[in-house]
């Protein structure tokens, strides 16, 4: 069975977005995952479908009220459906390329676009949603933070990348950050490919290339080795 996402949100317009291009476009045309993105105003109230109300206690912004997310969440998820609930949200946890493996290799997500000031903490509890964080800043909406997590998924399902083991010697695989990359020409503006990695000797070329992963995740991303 395919991997399989659906997300809900105000602007289901904005989905595929670029996840209908490049690899994930080429696997989602080929079924090797899918993608439904489903309005929540479907199940809005009244005449001009509110989603929304003033947050209890006062303050400004709007709040996306607990039954109208319930509802879409019920429609789209019914009792069984063993994806798990992601609310993408700034107070979530961080996404780390542990949890992305872990998604990718079960049946997919269901994600949740959260707008305002956010969601109806009873919908959070009462919906088991887990809250998902993909970097320490706050964006306009839930849908670029789900786009991020469904690519990094992707990316990872058999057979959208070329090689498998492009997905297994990068970033965050083993704990640090990449290694330098280099391709012809072999000098460019006075700036040299270094010379292990063209010695044809290939315990060198891995060897330099741990050195280097670790320098680097020494120098900009320390907190990975602590």
């Amino acid at each position: 069975m395919a991997w399989s996402a659906t997300v809900l949100t105000l602007f289901p317009d904005m989905f595929p977005g670029p996840l209908g291009l490049s690899l994930a476009g080429d696997a989602l045309k080929r079924g090797a995952w899918s993608l439904d993105a489903y309005d929540i105003r479907t199940h809005g109230l009244g005449r001009h479908r509110a989603v929304d109300d003033t947050p209890a206690g006062g303050g400004a912004g709007m709040v996306i009220r607990a039954d109208v997310l319930a509802a879409a969440i019920d429609a789209v998820a019914p009792e069984g459906d063993a994806r798990p609930r992601l609310l993408m949200s700034p107070r979530g946890r961080p996404l780390n390329q542990s949890r992305v493996r872990e998604l990718a290799a079960g049946p997919g997500a269901i994600i949740v676009c959260g707008r305002f000031e956010g969601v109806d903490e009873r919908v959070i509890e009462g919906r088991r949603l887990e809250e998902v964080s993909i970097g320490d800043y706050v964006l306009s909406g839930g849908e670029i933070a789900a786009l991020v997590t469904m690519d990094a998924c992707v990316r990872l399902l058999p057979g959208v990348m070329g090689k498998d083991a492009s997905g297994e010697d990068e970033s965050f695989e083993g704990g640090l950050l990449e290694y330098p990359h280099y391709t012809r020409p072999r000098e460019w503006e006075g700036r040299s490919i270094p010379d292990v990695l063209l010695s044809g000797d290939h315990g060198r070329v891995a060897k330099w290339r741990r050195a280097e992963s670790e320098r680097i995740t020494r120098e900009r991303r320390p907190d990975l080795l602590r």
